[in-house]
Formats: C-alpha cells, sequence, structure tokens
C-alpha cells in the first residue's frame, strides 16, 4: 500500500533570528519568523508525512500554543513524527520538495539539507529531492519579505515487521 502526502509554509523574513532551512543554518542577514525555529522545508516535510496518513499537520501535533515547543529545534519535530508513521508501519518511498526563496540562494546547501533530511527519515538519500527557485521578484517571496517551501511525499507500507535500518 502505497500513501501520498503534500505540505506548504510559508514564514516571514525578520532581523534577529537565524535563518535555518532543512536544517541548516543558512549565513543571512535576517531569519524566519515563527513559534519554532521556523524551518519551512522540515515544516511542510512533517505536514506531508503526517497528511499522508490522515494525521492532520504540525499544528495538532506540536501546537504554537504550547510554551514547550517555542523555539523548538524543527528537525526534532520531524523525526518525533516520523517516528510515528514508522510506528504506523510505513517507510519513504521517496521525498520531492521545492523551497521558494528570492533570497539567498540555496543551492550550496542543499547537499547538506538532503543528507540531514536523509538521517532523519532514515532512508537513503536518492529518495530525497530538494529543489529551490525563485519568484522573480513578484510579490512578497520576491521582495524578500519572506520564504515557502513545499513537499510531496510517498510513503510505501514496510513489506517486514522490523522498522527500516
Amino acid at each position: 500500500m502505497i500513501r501520498i502526502g503534500q505540505g506548504f509554509d510559508i514564514h516571514q523574513l525578520v532581523e534577529d533570528r537565524p535563518l535555518i532551512i532543512g536544517g541548516i543554518q543558512i549565513p543571512f542577514h535576517k531569519g524566519l519568523l515563527g513559534h519554532s525555529d521556523a524551518d519551512v522545508l522540515l515544516h511542510t516535510i512533517t505536514d506531508a508525512a503526517l497528511g499522508a496518513l490522515a494525521l492532520g499537520d504540525i499544528g495538532k501535533h506540536f501546537p504554537d500554543t504550547d510554551p514547550n515547543y517555542k523555539d523548538a529545534n524543527s528537525a526534532k519535530l520531524l523525526q518525533r513524527a516520523w517516528e510515528i508513521v514508522v510506528d504506523h508501519g510505513y517507510e519513504l518511498g521517496n521525498l520531492d520538495t521545492t523551497i521558494i526563496a528570492q533570497k539567498p540562494k540555496m543551492a550550496p546547501y542543499i547537499p547538506r539539507m538532503r543528507r540531514n533530511i536523509a538521517e532523519i527519515l532514515n532512508a537513503d538519500e536518492s529518495r530525497i529531492s530538494i529543489k529551490a527557485t525563485t519568484m522573480e521578484k513578484l510579490g512578497p517571496i520576491g521582495e524578500q519579505k519572506g520564504i515557502a517551501a513545499i513537499s510531496v511525499i510517498l510513503l510505501t507500507k514496510r513489506t517486514s515487521d522490523k522498522p527500516p535500518i
């Protein structure tokens, strides 16, 4: 059995915050505003994974009204969501993501993001696709007021009772 999920997230760029995307801190003069570390890419992957199993979204599992998640590391949130996926008997088929940002350029950081996400999802890097695009200077993202991401995930039912290695 296969399950498909998708996720979308957008956060405002602000001063005095680190820019963390894909679990990687990227040197930039602004960061993303959010209750957690505001990692838009990991948030979309979390939403996609939970959504594929019809289990709600990141806000349901890690609400921004809960002080325990203030400044939370989104990699830890994704890791917890992935434990839920594995507990339901699924593993990663593949993941396809896109980061939408006018600046900074994401290409130099994508290999590290892929490794990081593959480790969290206990999957081979070849199953993780991360792309980046700009908004051609159009709209709030094009005006460098925010960064967004979108993810699509394919989960496959494990054929063995053993969790993946």
